[in-house]
């Protein structure tokens, strides 16, 4: 037998990752955070995270928020939710990541400022003009 003690490695502390995806101002309720993450909206180091997988400093995630995809790095961690600027210091975003989004999000305004719709409904004109331009799309 060896006389050398048995080492414990103690654990690294970590949070939940969908208590420190609240506490980071990402889903506004922890319910909501949990359902990202069951619906694969959420991705720790590539792979899909369940709500109860302890998050550390280090860690890469990818999140998917509506049209808006966020890859981040954890650098800090919090089980409460606290100001914006206290919780924009818990990640770090790649620039990459917030250049596309930026793009995305012009790309998306830009689709929307082509389009205004009618401030009153069509009169009998209108509404056979409309009837008519629609006959050519059926050729």
């Amino acid at each position: 037998m060896s006389d050398a003690p048995i080492a414990a490695t103690a654990p690294k502390p970590g949070v939940r990752i969908d208590l420190w995806l609240w506490a980071a101002r990402f889903f506004k309720t922890r319910s909501l955070a949990k359902q990202a993450i069951e619906t694969g909206k959420v991705e720790v180091g590539g792979q899909r995270a369940k709500a109860s997988r302890a998050l550390h400093v280090g860690d890469a995630l990818v999140i998917v928020r509506g049209e808006e995809r966020f890859e981040i790095t954890v650098r800090g961690l919090s089980d409460k939710r606290s100001s914006a600027p206290v919780a924009q210091a818990l990640y770090e975003e790649s620039i990459e990541s917030r250049e596309r989004r930026a793009n995305e999000r012009a790309t998306r305004a830009a689709e929307r400022a082509g389009y205004r719709a009618p401030e009153t409904k069509p009169d009998k004109r209108a509404r056979r003009l409309i009837r008519a331009l629609g006959d050519i799309d059926a050729l």
